[in-house]
């Protein structure tokens, strides 16, 4: 008798110990959405990385499923699709939505002087986490980092812009706010295309040229169809890595702490880094491979001086003008926290 109710008592043990463990070790899924197709650099060398890094910092309790190439959401739809849930989860490029976030747009006037998509990213972040104003305008989602570009370099299809006065008239695509406020007041001709569609777009001569960052010349094979490259004091842009904030909630304390400790600064100057900082490099290296020459026109130092006056500075002061007149009264204080921590 004592030794059945022993080995009652054992199998009820074993079972219970079996099932708590079960109920502990089941797996959370993920659903990532990516504009960028698996063959992009920014899909090998940091989207995938990062996910690899999540999973594991998670013991492998989470699990993420990348829907690339927009096959979950449109890329202009990421921000929307994850406040509905559509995706739990996705990487959002800000540019498609201006007035969204007002305040952060800062990061994309033009000639602030940073010439890394990691310390762009670094000074974002910091201006995240100092303004509740700032905080205030991404909080549909749960934000686990925000990250930005370098600067855009200039490329144009059929003539080179070595002046201000080559500009003018151009049909040229930039990211909304700041960058289309800039190219207005250089006198060309602003564009709002999504990122997918520009390769066509520069193909068929329905803009001229637009501004582009090294990562996006190698993902959307953009080379193949401009002539021109032109370094001059144009903005970066700016994104962010979100959460659907139910899907965020019900994660457990440990899952949580577990996907902070790769997010927050140092998450973002790791996007910023690996999205953008050394793209260049693999970039030049397959056009080597292709046979393809790239010529980077840089500006003379007075020519700079005349973009940065005429399409920088004003920019910055409207850019204050404009918010604080739409009662956003942080926005002097924005900008002024932006170029000391550029300093």
């Amino acid at each position: 008798m004592k030794k059945s109710c022993l080995g009652l008592l054992i199998l009820s043990l074993f079972l219970f110990l079996s099932f708590s463990t079960g109920a502990y070790a089941k797996i959370i899924t993920l659903r990532m959405a990516s504009q960028n197709p698996e063959s992009s650099n920014s899909h090998i060398h940091c989207i995938m990385p990062w996910v690899k890094k999540l999973e594991e910092v998670t013991n492998n309790q989470v699990k993420v499923q990348i829907f690339a190439s927009q096959t979950l959401v449109k890329g202009k739809d990421a921000w929307e699709g994850v406040k509905r849930g559509i995706a739990d989860m996705s990487w959002c490029f800000h540019g498609y939505w201006p007035g969204m976030t007002p305040l952060a747009d800062v990061i994309s006037l033009p000639a602030l002087g940073f010439k890394t998509g990691e310390k762009g990213s670094e000074v974002l972040w910091k201006l995240y986490d100092k303004f509740p104003a700032i905080q205030e305008e991404f909080s549909a989602n749960k934000v686990l980092l925000l990250y930005t570009s370098h600067p855009y370099m200039l490329i144009t299809r059929d003539k080179q812009v070595k002046t201000i006065e080559d500009i003018k008239g151009l049909k040229i695509r930039m990211t909304g706010g700041p960058p289309t406020e800039m190219m207005e007041a250089l006198g060309g001709v602003p564009m709002l295309i999504p990122m997918p569609d520009n390769y066509i777009s520069l193909q068929k001569g329905v803009i001229d040229g637009m501004g582009s960052p090294w990562e996006a010349l190698q993902a959307f094979r953009l080379y193949e169809v401009v002539k021109y490259y032109t370094d001059a004091p144009f903005p970066a842009v700016y994104f962010s890595v979100a959460m659907n904030k139910k899907k965020w909630n019900s994660l457990p304390a440990d899952i949580q702490t577990a996907i902070l400790g790769i997010s927050g600064l140092e998450g973002s100057k790791w996007w910023g880094r690996n999205w953008y900082d050394k793209a260049q490099d693999r970039l030049l290296e397959q056009v080597k491979k292709e046979n393809v020459e790239i010529d980077v026109y840089h500006l003379p130092e007075a020519e700079r001086a005349r973009w940065l006056e005429i399409g920088g500075k004003p920019v910055w002061e409207k850019w204050v003008k404009d918010r604080e007149a739409k009662g956003l009264k942080d926005a002097q204080a924005v900008l002024d926290a932006t170029l000391e921590l550029l300093k």
